[in-house]
C-alpha cells in the first residue's frame, strides 16, 4: 500500500495503530509530543519515563484477554520480547476459587483468558521497541501536534489533509491520505473538527470513583502470597474497592478506588500514614505488604477525571468528516476499573485496519468504521455505563441512613450476589463462559442470555446461602465506621454533606 498514515500519539492507543497498520505496507508515523523513552530496563522505565499526556501510566493495569491474544496471534515475536522484560502471563487457573481449583481441569480453551500483567511502562516501552523495529513504522519523539490541516468541500463535510507539528523551534505542515487520532483523553483534534462545523455528538457522564495507587517491591527472596489460605487480595465494600495488581520483576501494584462523594476518605487516602493504617484493617493486603514481604518504591498517585465518554463519527450513518478516524481515549473513555482501555484501543485500531482494505472511498471507510464501533465496541461502553450508575446509586444509599431498599432492588441484589457470583465460583464451566465477556471475546451479556447459563445461575440460586456457603468468600474488609474510625476521621460528614446537597437541589428545583 503506498497510503501514507499519520497516527497522532504514541502511546498503546498508537502503538496498537501501528501494530495493525505496520503489516499491511502502509507508510506509518507516529508523532508523540513527550520525548523518548528510557534507553535502560524496566526500572529505568517506570523512575524516568516523562510522559505528560498519560495521567495513568503509573496506575495498576492487567491487559485483558483480548489484547494479549491479538498479540500472540499478529506478533509472536511482540509476545517474546515482554515475557523476556519481565511481563507476565496469568492464566485462567488464577481466576478459580479454592473449591474450583481442587476439581480442575486444564481445557483447550483456557488459553483464551491469560491476561497480560505488568506495570504500564514495561509494557508500553517493550511495545515500543518492537514497533520501532518495524520496517515501515516511524516514531517522532518530541513532535506536538498542533492543530489538523482541513480543507471543506462544496458538500461542506469537512477532509483532514494532515497536521501541523511543532519540532523544537520548527513549525511545519504534514499531508496524510489517512490521520489517526489517538491522543488520548486531551486529544484535541475533534474538538478542533466540531469548531469548524463537523457534526460529532459526544455521550459523557462521569464514573463516580476516584483511583488511588501505589508501588511495592518483593523483598529479595521473598514469593508472592498465594491465595490459598489467606484473606481475599480484593474486595469491594461499597465505600472502598481494593486490590493487588501483580507487575514484572518482583513489583507489584495495590489501588484502592473511592466514590466520589466520599470526600473525607479521598483527602486522606493520599497521605502515606493513612495509606498504611487503610492497609493494616485490609488483611488481604496486609499479607503483601508485612514489612518482611514488602517495601513501597512510590508515592500514593491519585487520578480524578474519570468519565465514560462516546463520540459518534457517524451521526444518522453520514460520515461527520473524511479522512480522518479516532482511537482509545480520545473517542471512546471508559472507567478503568473494567481493566478495557487498552483492549478496546487495540480493537479498534483492527476494525481501521479492515475497513481500509475494503475500499479507497473516505466515506465509505468511516461508514463500515463507525458501524463495527457500534456492533463490537458500544455494548461494552453500555455495559460499563450501566455498572458505572449503579454504583453511583450504591455509593449514595451508604450514605443515606435511613435508606431502605424496596423489593425489587433486594431481588436483584440476591440474584447478583446469591445467584451469579455464587454460580461463577462454583461452576468452572459457566466461569469460562463469563470470562468471555469479561475478555472482550464476545458480547459481554452474551454468556448469560444463554439458557443454559441462566438455568445453572438460578439452580444455584435456589440452593438458598446456607447449602452455599462455602462458595462465599471471606470478608474483605471491616464496614465503612470501623475504617473511618481506625483513619481518625468523621464518620457523619459526608453523610451531612450529602443531607444538605440534596436539600440544595429540591430548593432549586
Amino acid at each position: 500500500m503506498s497510503e501514507r498514515v499519520l497516527v497522532i500519539g504514541a502511546g498503546i492507543a498508537g502503538l496498537c495503530t501501528a501494530l495493525a497498520l505496520g503489516p499491511t505496507g502502509r507508510a506509518v508515523t507516529l508523532l508523540e509530543r513527550d520525548g523518548p523513552p528510557p534507553s535502560g530496563d524496566a526500572d529505568d522505565a517506570f523512575r524516568d519515563w516523562s510522559r505528560r499526556g498519560v495521567g495513568h501510566l503509573r496506575q495498576s493495569h492487567a491487559f485483558l484477554a483480548r489484547l494479549g491474544k491479538i498479540i500472540r496471534t499478529d506478533h509472536p515475536a511482540l509476545r517474546d520480547a515482554l515475557l523476556a522484560f519481565g511481563v507476565r502471563e496469568l492464566g485462567f487457573d488464577a481466576m478459580l476459587s479454592p473449591a474450583q481449583l481442587k476439581t480442575y481441569r486444564p481445557a483447550p480453551v483456557d488459553v483464551d483468558f491469560t491476561l497480560l500483567t505488568s506495570r504500564r511502562t514495561t509494557l508500553e516501552l517493550v511495545i515500543r521497541r518492537y514497533v520501532e523495529q518495524l520496517p515501515n513504522v516511524t516514531i517522532r519523539s518530541n513532535a506536538n501536534v498542533l492543530s489538523l490541516i482541513t480543507d471543506k468541500g462544496p458538500s461542506g463535510v469537512i477532509t483532514v489533509r494532515g497536521v501541523r507539528v511543532e519540532e523544537g523551534d520548527a513549525v511545519h505542515d504534514l499531508l496524510a491520505d489517512v490521520v489517526v487520532d489517538a491522543g488520548g483523553k486531551n486529544g484535541g483534534g475533534i474538538e478542533q473538527l466540531v469548531e469548524e462545523g463537523a457534526r460529532i455528538p459526544e455521550e459523557s457522564e462521569t464514573a463516580g470513583i476516584l483511583y488511588f495507587t501505589r508501588h511495592y517491591r518483593l523483598t529479595p527472596g521473598r514469593a508472592e502470597p498465594q491465595r490459598e489460605g489467606n484473606p481475599p487480595f480484593s474486595g469491594d465494600l461499597g465505600y472502598l474497592k481494593f486490590g493487588v495488581f501483580p507487575g514484572d520483576n518482583g513489583c507489584f501494584s495495590i489501588t484502592m478506588c473511592v466514590p466520589e462523594i466520599e470526600y473525607e476518605l479521598r483527602k486522606a487516602i493520599v497521605r502515606p500514614e493513612q495509606w498504611d493504617r487503610m492497609i493494616d484493617n485490609l488483611p488481604g493486603l496486609k499479607v503483601w505488604t508485612a514489612p518482611d514481604q514488602a517495601g513501597a518504591v512510590s508515592k500514593v498517585f491519585g487520578m480524578g477525571d474519570l468519565l465514560g465518554r462516546w463520540r459518534d463519527l457517524i451521526p444518522g450513518d453520514a460520515p461527520a468528516v473524511l479522512g480522518f478516524f479516532a482511537v482509545g481515549d480520545t473517542l471512546v473513555r471508559t472507567n478503568p476499573l473494567y481493566g478495557r482501555g487498552c483492549s478496546l484501543a487495540a480493537v479498534e485500531a483492527y476494525i481501521l485496519r479492515d475497513v481500509l482494505a475494503e475500499t479507497t472511498d473516505p466515506g465509505a471507510r468511516l461508514l463500515s468504521y463507525g458501524k463495527r464501533l457500534h456492533s463490537e465496541v458500544r455494548p461494552y461502553y453500555l455495559a460499563m455505563r450501566r455498572q458505572d450508575r449503579g454504583a453511583i446509586r450504591r455509593a449514595e444509599q451508604a450514605l443515606t441512613p435511613d435508606y431502605k431498599p424496596g423489593r425489587r432492588a433486594r431481588v436483584l441484589r440476591s440474584f447478583f450476589e446469591d445467584g451469579i457470583a455464587v454460580a461463577i465460583r462454583q461452576d468452572t464451566g459457566l466461569l469460562r463462559e463469563a470470562m468471555r465477556g469479561f475478555h472482550m471475546l464476545e458480547h459481554p451479556d452474551a454468556w448469560i442470555r444463554r439458557p443454559r447459563n441462566l438455568f445453572k445461575i438460578l439452580r444455584y440460586w435456589a440452593r438458598g446461602k446456607a447449602r452455599n456457603a462455602d462458595a462465599y468468600p471471606p470478608k474483605a474488609g471491616p464496614e465503612r465506621a470501623v475504617m473511618m474510625q481506625a483513619l481518625g476521621l468523621s464518620h457523619d460528614a459526608d453523610i451531612i454533606l450529602l443531607a444538605e446537597r440534596r436539600g440544595a437541589a429540591r430548593l432549586a428545583a
